[in-house]
């Protein structure tokens, strides 16, 4: 029985709508017509009476003509060699593809290699320069050791040649006061006797015993003269001995100063070796970190190729697999079979 508001003219409505369409009347199709209504079994059974009411011929495979069926299998053959040549084809480009990809991993693989060794040179280098400038600046701390300690004696001597200075200062003070007094003195004799001897012209007569006394008096000054002289000389070996002292430390200060000058021309090379290795190794540290960069977009690079090798791999398995050759025919064989 079926259920109900499906029957025999509404079954027979769907089949003649799918035949007006050019559709196979299947048992699905036409339960699809019905607005996915009705049992199957129903259905088949009506379709089954309709079909042996119809007077029309079945759709049946076999029924094709020689010559169709010919020419149907020529062109399925030629259809399956001109496939084979094409799928032959990309297997051949695909191995090439697949032996270019190798070669280019290899070329790769090199550049890796000579980019780690030019890495490890580099650092090699890098650390034979850190020991250079190490021992320049070691070099360097020496000379500016030596060069603070030739600054010291320079700043003592200078105190001592200040000291020294100020002593002949005071002889030379000292010196000149006695030249002033000796002159003075000279000055005071000159007049005395210039008075002494008008005294003495207008006073001949009278002055005998002024005379004596006077002569006593020139004897005491002569005494003072002699005196004097003797300490002026005294001051001037005094003084020469103190300017031979200051020669000698001018020498010594001369030497200082020369010692000083090599000392901070060292300084000065040392510095620009500093300088200069720090230049090398801004350079080397450059240098390095482009090295590093390269060797990172290499191995991106050889990942990438690695992938697509794989995926190539991959391609050519599944294209190597064996595919069903008669599909069509028998998805045909089996919509024959449904109806």
């Amino acid at each position: 029985m079926a259920r109900g508001g499906i029957n025999k003219a509404l079954v027979q409505k769907a089949r003649s709508a799918l035949l007006a369409r050019g559709l196979n009347p299947s048992i699905d199709a036409v339960r699809v017509e019905l607005g996915n209504t009705g049992s199957k079994t129903t259905i088949s059974r009506y379709l089954q009476e309709l079909e042996a009411a119809d007077p029309r011929p079945q759709s049946d495979p076999t029924r094709l003509s020689d010559e169709l069926t010919g020419f149907v299998g020529q062109l399925m053959k030629r259809l399956l060699e001109e496939s084979n040549a094409v799928l032959a084809e990309e297997r051949t480009s695909h191995e090439q593809r697949v032996a270019a990809l190798n070669k280019q991993i290899e070329g790769l693989e090199d550049e890796l290699k000579k980019a780690q060794q030019e890495t490890a040179s580099r650092d090699a280098a890098l650390v034979s320069q850190a020991e250079e400038l190490k021992t320049s600046q070691s070099s360097l701390q020496t000379e500016l050791n030596r060069n603070a300690r030739i600054s010291q004696s320079c700043s003592d001597l200078e105190v001592r040649i200040q000291e020294k200075d100020e002593l002949v200062r005071s002889l030379e003070e000292k010196h000149a006061h006695a030249r002033d007094a000796l002159e003075h003195y000279r000055t005071a004799i000159k007049e005395q006797r210039e008075q002494d001897q008008r005294r003495h012209e207008t006073q001949l007569q009278q002055s005998q015993h002024e005379l004596l006394q006077l002569q006593q008096t020139l004897m005491v000054r002569q005494d003072e003269q002699s005196r004097l002289i003797r300490d002026n000389e005294r001051l001037l070996g005094e003084a020469r001995q103190n300017n031979k002292l200051l020669h000698q430390a001018q020498d010594s200060l001369r030497r200082l100063e020369g010692d000083l000058g090599v000392a901070n021309m060292a300084a000065a090379r040392a510095e620009g070796a500093k300088e200069m290795l720090q230049e090398h190794l801004v350079l080397a540290r450059r240098e390095a970190e482009a090295a590093n960069a390269h060797v990172i977009q290499l191995q991106a690079a050889t990942a990438e190729l690695t992938q697509q090798l794989a995926e190539a791999k991959q391609a050519m398995s599944l294209s190597e697999s064996p595919e069903p050759a008669d599909e069509g025919e028998t998805d045909a064989r089996s919509d024959a079979q449904r109806s």
